[in-house]
């Protein structure tokens, strides 16, 4: 995906956020799609089938939230990176938001050229982790990098992008102790900015779905996959 032909989405009921944000991000080279509000932007994901959306949360008709699940299970976006840019920066918000199936989250304001800098490291990072595509097997868990998904006891089982990327870290090697700034670092990267409890929330939805023998805190310091 050169960065001259990607295709954002953007996501708010402020023209003007709209027309400041298209413009700084067209001068980068990238195509730009934009949409009102939640069900507008759904469509719009349809239609125009773009690589990264940018949405607000609060917005008429259909927020961001309930926009994001509906579009994580569009068959034709499977990879579609999400994140949200929002004036609502609380713990809870940002918990819902990765529940949904955010990818990153960016608090408002924000001045345009760092805007663009977090946009590029969201694209150069997902290039980067599609280089690494492949089928890993541990502890009778088959995880397909290709196609998003893990089969365990016969059963698939589709995760969130975060989710199954960070199931996917600790998996490539099992019995490490993986420290929390070295998963920020790799799933989130450095120049975005996320919450503290972000891991915490992303190991508890794992739990929930694979099992919670599979995944070891190491207090203080991280999480280790145990098979």
């Amino acid at each position: 995906m050169a960065k001259n032909k990607a295709k954002i989405l953007l996501v708010d009921d402020e023209p003007d956020i709209l027309e400041i944000v298209g413009y700084n991000l067209s001068q980068e080279g990238y195509q730009i799609c934009t949409a009102s509000n939640g069900k507008e932007a759904v469509a719009k994901a349809k239609s125009d089938l773009p690589d990264l959306i940018i949405m607000d949360v609060m917005m008429p008709e259909m927020d961001g939230i309930e926009a994001c699940e509906i579009i994580r299970k569009l068959p034709e976006l499977p990879n579609v990176i999400i994140t949200f840019l929002t004036a609502r920066n609380e713990d809870y918000t940002q918990v819902a938001g990765f529940d949904a199936g955010a990818d990153d989250y960016i608090s408002k304001p924000i001045k345009p050229k760092l805007l663009v800098s977090k946009v590029n490291a969201l694209l150069r990072r997902f290039n980067d982790q599609q280089k690494n595509v492949g089928t890993l097997t541990v502890g009778g868990i088959e995880i397909n990098r290709e196609e998003y998904i893990i089969i365990k006891d016969g059963v698939e089982i589709s995760l969130p992008r975060k989710e199954f990327e960070l199931f996917y870290l600790l998996a490539s090697k099992p019995g490490k102790v993986f420290k929390r700034e070295e998963i920020l670092d790799k799933i989130w990267g450095n120049d975005v900015i996320v919450g503290g409890r972000t891991i915490d929330v992303h190991i508890r939805k794992l739990r929930e779905k694979i099992g919670d023998d599979f995944f070891k805190t190491i207090k203080g310091v991280g999480y280790k996959l145990e098979v």
